[in-house]
């Protein structure tokens, strides 16, 4: 059989135990079974690797590989507990008994995830690893963001909870295809999940289903939560101890309204932890991305920040009313993740309920609002008043730059305006104007006081003929 061609050869074969029927229903069956059992977490495996160049050497080195193109992950000071794993043909699943000569360095240890080679075996493209955490690359062959089967908790008072995918089924359908199911548990829920994952020259792409069963009342439920980390960009440099002038693995978190309204916000590096809701009735699509492409303002030749990808949520169906919430922590590192995205219902998930959700991850380099709409493409912030002259002292200086297709052509005569949320006489100066020498690039600058009473929030947009040109950039306004 394809699943165990290779590793057949090398004398010690992995074992597996009998095949029995598989299925979505099955799937679902058993995590429905499972709520009603007292939750008990996995116990850490004796031996794993106990440092990053360990594991490494465990997984990358030579090793046998299962379904043509999956290599194991062995368990980790990271990720300490060991999954089950099941290889799935024609309906029939076989579990995995024994991983003999699936390591590198012939190591006889628990699996504690698993990667998807590249056809050409050089890299990988999807990786499944610790708690119900997975990311795959984009069109760049580059990994960055991760995803999460579910977050719990996320940003509140208390501790977090994670719920970890404890049992695989993988099945090969070509060698840029996969299709993997995955059992969840947790203290609060249970779930049944199943990710249709192909790999294509725009990215990875991934048909995702879930039903999720709930043992406890969940405070804040995060449905298709992605996980990133920002450090420091051109706008705030207060906390960059780097030489390189940009850190981050995404720039912004993107929303497409249920009203059709397309929103920018942003990250940033707060000083202390933030959540910040964006109301999504209906949320046509949301994520974080990397806009920010261009490897001039990274200067980095090992980590490859402007070829990180961007994770686009699509969900498939109407999720009802609810928000997508950014939760922000402050970092002095690169290697910590910090920023989390996710909707959320209005609708509180209590003991004994079941929800099901279906949605698209899109992981891309392309920016999904690309169109005729106008994006933020640069922000900076500073103190306010004219370059070169006196500045206002209690105000800051906001510019913004906007560039896309409805902005070629127009000029300063146009009438062309910015909506800003700021009221005089908080609001001091306000202009916008294209860039000199540089087509479908607008700037705008606004002087704002920081000892008046302001919202919370700017909220900026491009209108022209009372029509928008371009997403609304909502972003902290200083105080």
């Amino acid at each position: 059989m394809v699943a165990a061609q290779s590793a057949a050869a090398a004398g010690r074969p992995p074992k597996f135990g009998p095949a029995t029927p598989f299925s979505w229903d099955v799937l679902v069956a058993r995590a429905q079974a499972l709520v009603g059992r007292r939750y008990v977490p996995r116990p850490h495996a004796p031996d794993f690797a106990p440092n990053f160049d360990a594991a490494t050497q465990r997984a990358y080195g030579a090793a046998e590989r299962l379904a043509g193109f999956v290599r194991l992950m062995p368990v980790t000071h990271l990720a300490r507990e060991a999954v089950a794993l099941n290889l799935v043909e024609g309906g029939m699943a076989r579990p995995l008994l024994a991983a003999n000569e699936l390591f590198a360095g012939n190591n006889a240890t628990d699996p504690a995830g698993f990667r998807v080679l590249n056809p050409n075996l050089a890299g990988d493209w999807l990786a499944f690893l610790g708690a119900s955490y997975f990311r795959a690359v984009g069109p760049q062959d580059q990994y960055g963001l991760s995803a999460r089967g579910i977050a719990v908790d996320t940003g509140l008072d208390g501790p977090e909870e994670f719920p970890s995918f404890t049992e695989f089924w993988i099945e090969a359908a070509s060698p840029g295809r996969l299709r993997v199911h995955a059992l969840l548990d947790g203290a609060s829920v249970t779930g049944a999940f199943a990710f249709d994952c192909a790999l294509t020259p725009e990215g990875v792409t991934q048909a995702v289903r879930s039903s999720l069963f709930f043992r406890r009342d969940i405070r804040r439920l995060g449905i298709a939560p992605a996980t990133s980390m920002f450090w420091y960009d051109q706008n705030d440099r207060r906390v960059a101890t780097d030489w390189r002038p940009e850190i981050h693995d995404s720039d912004g978190l993107a929303i497409w309204s249920g009203s059709g309204e397309r929103i920018w916000r942003p990250l940033a590096n707060p000083p202390h932890p933030r959540t910040v809701s964006f109301r999504a009735d209906g949320v046509k699509g949301f994520g974080l991305i990397q806009r920010d492409q261009r490897f001039a303002d990274y200067q980095d030749d090992g980590a490859f920040y402007d070829r990180r990808p961007s994770l686009w949520i699509e969900p498939v169906g109407d999720w009802g009313k609810g928000s997508v919430l950014l939760y922000e922590m402050p970092t002095d590192s690169e290697t910590n993740d910090n920023i989390v995205a996710f909707w959320h219902s209005d609708q509180p998930a209590r003991a004994g309920e079941r929800r099901d959700f279906a949605y698209r991850l899109r992981w891309m380099s392309q920016d999904p609002f690309d169109g005729n709409a106008a994006r933020v493409v640069d922000n900076w912030s500073g103190a306010a008043g004219i370059p070169g002259g006196d500045t206002i002292p209690g105000a800051r200086k906001y510019v913004v730059d906007f560039e896309g297709k409805a902005l070629a052509g127009l000029d300063r005569q146009s009438g062309v305006e910015a909506v800003v949320n700021v009221a005089k006489p908080a609001l001091l100066a306000v202009a916008a104007y294209p860039l000199a020498r540089q087509s479908g690039r607008w700037r705008v600058t606004l002087d704002i006081r920081t000892d008046a009473s302001n919202p919370k929030d700017l909220r900026l947009f491009l209108r022209h003929n009372n029509s928008a040109l371009s997403e609304t950039l909502i972003g902290p306004l200083s105080s």
